[in-house]
């Protein structure tokens, strides 16, 4: 019921330098699919940021916009209140 021992012959090492050497490159790969999808997702969101913020921008100025236009009103019906008020 021993275990056989595996020798050490000089293709059996070759054997093992080389699968260890594909599990490092396999491992490289997948690390640098990592890092790669990360950066993708990091200039994306960083693309959605920019996009909101211009939208945001333009719903400010649209606002100001309006709150001018409620503004002139306000002043307008003020000066017709006085007006019929003298």
């Amino acid at each position: 019921m021993g275990s056989r021992r595996r020798g050490n012959t000089f293709t059996r090492v070759l054997e093992d330098i080389v699968d260890d050497t594909k599990d490092l490159v396999d491992d490289l790969i997948d690390r640098a699919k990592d890092v790669e999808e990360t950066t993708k997702d990091a200039v994306v969101d960083l693309a959605d940021d920019d996009e909101r913020e211009e939208r945001d921008a333009g719903e400010a100025a649209a606002l100001r916009k309006q709150l001018d236009e409620l503004r002139a009103k306000i002043d307008q019906l003020t000066a017709m209140q006085k007006g019929s008020a003298e």
